[in-house]
């Protein structure tokens, strides 16, 4: 993904639509577990929590729902996944692009940073609907929720039922507080990682070993950054209507009172685990279908 390359928005577009596919399928299972962690209630006084840890949650997911389990509440990551890294990888080509006098300019980390922290911002539209419905799905079922939504459809038509478009879109400003900052730090990882290696290298040339600790890299990164935003997120878009009245404001000073600030990195084990692969997935797919682009259209 250099810059010395022409960035063309709508290869990154089409590259960025296939490696969210392969992210989803990639790490889905400990998304699922992450949310599960980040929404558990907290016990009362000489009462077990509901999962002691990732691999107690990992065991009862398993026991109680079997292997697919781990994949509840896909079908809506399924559905805007492709549209969202697509927007998300293309949001990043603009920013390049309009960073760039030329196509043999090499831009500097912070305006790799600004192209990615840009992307986030595109992304927040479909992504907040999406990630709404994702972990109201997830919790149910063997999580901490009775079950009450039959699928992404049916939450989709109760949602906007109960609240309209607000309801669908409610944790939109903690999706971008995280995603913004999260994004710049996951192209910037990304970029960099890739420059490095490549300077070290014997030909010049970035290799799929490359590429996989270059994606898995990025996604730790990313998820460094914004994994208290996401904690946030988790709680405001599964808590009843109502919960938190001032939205962002309300769950994090629950949050703190209740839970202290290692609270804000519950569910990290899951989230790190994850990381490495589904990002390296999707930076495998980005590179693959890129390359079949350059490949089948090399003058566009």
């Amino acid at each position: 993904m250099s810059e010395k390359t022409s960035v063309n928005p709508v290869k990154y577009f089409l590259s960025g639509g296939f490696g969210g596919v392969c992210t989803v399928a990639a790490g889905h299972p400990l998304d699922t577990i992450k949310v599960r962690l980040q929404t558990m209630p907290k016990p009362a006084p000489g009462e077990a929590p509901v999962y002691t840890g990732t691999w107690d949650c990992a065991k009862q997911t398993f026991k109680r729902e079997g292997f697919l389990g781990f994949y509840k509440g896909m079908g809506a990551p399924i559905a805007a996944v492709a549209p969202i890294f697509a927007i998300s990888f293309l949001g990043f080509g603009v920013g390049k692009r309009m960073q760039m006098k030329s196509p043999e300019d090499e831009l500097t980390l912070t305006q790799l940073f600004l192209a990615g922290a840009f992307s986030g911002i595109f992304t927040t539209s479909i992504m907040t609907p999406g990630e709404r419905i994702k972990c109201l799905l997830q919790i149910q079922q063997g999580g901490t929720a009775p079950p009450k939504y039959a699928g992404p459809v049916d939450a989709i038509k109760q949602l906007y039922k109960e609240g309209g478009i607000r309801s669908m879109y409610k944790g939109t400003v903690a999706t971008l507080l995280r995603d913004v900052p999260a994004s710049g730090m996951y192209f910037m990882t990304y970029e960099l990682i890739q420059r490095i290696l490549k300077r070290r290298s014997e030909n010049g040339e970035i290799g799929v070993t490359s590429t996989i600790f270059a994606g898995g890299s990025a996604g730790i990164a990313n998820w460094l950054v914004a994994m208290p935003a996401d904690v946030l997120k988790s709680r405001l878009q599964t808590a009843p209507e109502g919960t938190y009245p001032n939205g962002m404001r309300d769950a994090f000073k629950v949050l703190m009172k209740e839970e202290g600030p290692r609270s804000l990195y519950k569910g990290v084990i899951p989230v790190m685990l994850r990381a490495f692969p589904a990002n390296a997935a999707c930076f495998i797919g980005f590179e693959l279908c890129m390359n079949f682009l350059n490949y089948v259209a090399p003058n566009y």
